[in-house]
């Protein structure tokens, strides 16, 4: 199980799961739709789609291929937005944000987890999950202290220094997470985060959602294909033909 890690904060050092559980914060769409041009007509992605997830949630939406589960997710996440409808999490109307509110938004609330690791080659894991700091006004060397605590935090604080291909799949997975707690978000968003592992990694990653969960009291919203997986979280929602069931 995790212990509690501190945050190297600006002023003074703030615990993690303090943090998160004093931070109140869901997700509430309403009549949602997503519709894109093709051709000379639309497609309809989404339609009239409605969405509550309580703060400290852990929900986990599963559907065939092209239901529209990495759309809704993408529209949780702020990186999308709606044809229609609104969309709310943390408190922000998303669907009326600028894109320059949008990406301050991402940067202080969602951690991103995708099944792809998308880690930097070059870089080593510590360097990895500095990125999201880079561009902020974060001082080197705290950026390292938080880096090292998220790498800490899901188990690899050994592994701090080697690069992606030093690591097995799932080492990978864990510094991608790390990444996406690095800013201790209060969302995490999770697009299929165990599709490219076995089964003995994909179990140690669940594990680590969990954990993420249930002690730090983030609150997860996990698309996958996997029944194992989806059986972890609180809920279970399907996407059938852009509606939820």
């Amino acid at each position: 199980m995790m212990h509690s890690e501190t945050w190297a904060g600006r002023a003074v050092a703030r615990e993690i799961e303090a943090a998160a559980v004093t931070t109140s914060r869901s997700i509430a769409l309403r009549g949602v739709e997503k519709r894109y041009k093709r051709g000379q007509g639309d497609v309809t992605i989404l339609e009239k789609l409605d969405l509550d997830v309580p703060s400290g949630a852990y929900i986990a939406i599963m559907g065939p291929s092209g239901s529209g589960k990495s759309t809704l997710l993408n529209l949780i996440a702020g990186l999308d937005k709606p044809t229609s409808g609104s969309v709310t999490v943390a408190s922000h109307r998303l669907d009326q944000m600028r894109e320059s509110e949008l990406t301050r938004f991402r940067a202080s609330t969602i951690g991103f987890v995708f099944q792809a690791y998308n880690l930097i080659p070059v870089l080593t894991a510590v360097e990895n999950v500095e990125l999201p700091l880079v561009l902020t006004d974060v001082p080197a060397r705290e950026r390292r202290q938080r880096a090292e605590t998220a790498l800490r935090v899901v188990g690899l604080a050994e592994r701090a220094r080697h690069l992606p291909r030093q690591l097995s799949g799932g080492q990978e997975q864990r510094v991608a997470i790390a990444r996406a707690i690095v800013n201790d978000p209060a969302i995490l968003v999770a697009d299929e985060p165990t599709g490219d592992l076995d089964r003995k990694s994909a179990d140690e990653i669940l594990d680590l959602l969990q954990a993420l969960n249930e002690e730090l009291k983030k609150t997860i919203v996990m698309v996958t294909h996997d029944p194992l997986a989806a059986n972890r979280a609180h809920a279970i929602r399907t996407l059938q033909k852009g509606a939820l069931q």
